[in-house]
């Protein structure tokens, strides 16, 4: 049986070796701070991409750093230029659902969910997609 030290190094590796994409309807700085003080590496939207860039844009793009997408965008899984963006591309990612959630309980949310978010795409191909409810519940979509 593994010592809670060699687990705790491991998912402690697993976090290190992505980094989260936050799309720009996450915001810049709120979620963002709070997932690196939980130790996750993370770029946001606007340091890459003009914010109105089309999401068949920046997806290959987001694809091919290998980043993990966090959206709140649930165009993606339902729009079929996007779904074969994202599906073509191997993007790893989540979408929350739920509406009018500000930034500090997005925050909350995903710091609370970030271990789940790291046990689903960690050392896995995508394309992988999960939908992360208000109550923290992932269901697999891709």
């Amino acid at each position: 049986m593994p010592s809670a030290a060699n687990v705790s190094r491991r998912e402690a590796e697993r976090l290190a070796a992505l980094t989260f994409f936050l799309d720009y309807q996450i915001g810049r700085h709120v979620v963002a701070d709070a997932l690196r003080k939980a130790g996750a590496k993370v770029e946001v939207h606007i340091d890459h991409f003009d914010q109105a860039a089309a999401d068949v844009d920046w997806i290959p793009e987001v694809g091919r750093k290998g980043w993990v997408l966090i959206t709140k965008d649930e165009h993606i899984r339902r729009n079929p230029l996007e779904r074969a963006a994202y599906e073509s591309a191997k993007v790893r990612g989540f979408v929350v659902t739920g509406k009018d959630m500000s930034g500090p309980n997005l925050a909350e949310l995903l710091t609370l969910c970030l271990p789940g978010m790291v046990r689903r795409a960690a050392g896995r191909p995508g394309p992988l997609l999960f939908t992360i409810s208000r109550s923290g519940v992932f269901t697999k979509l891709i």
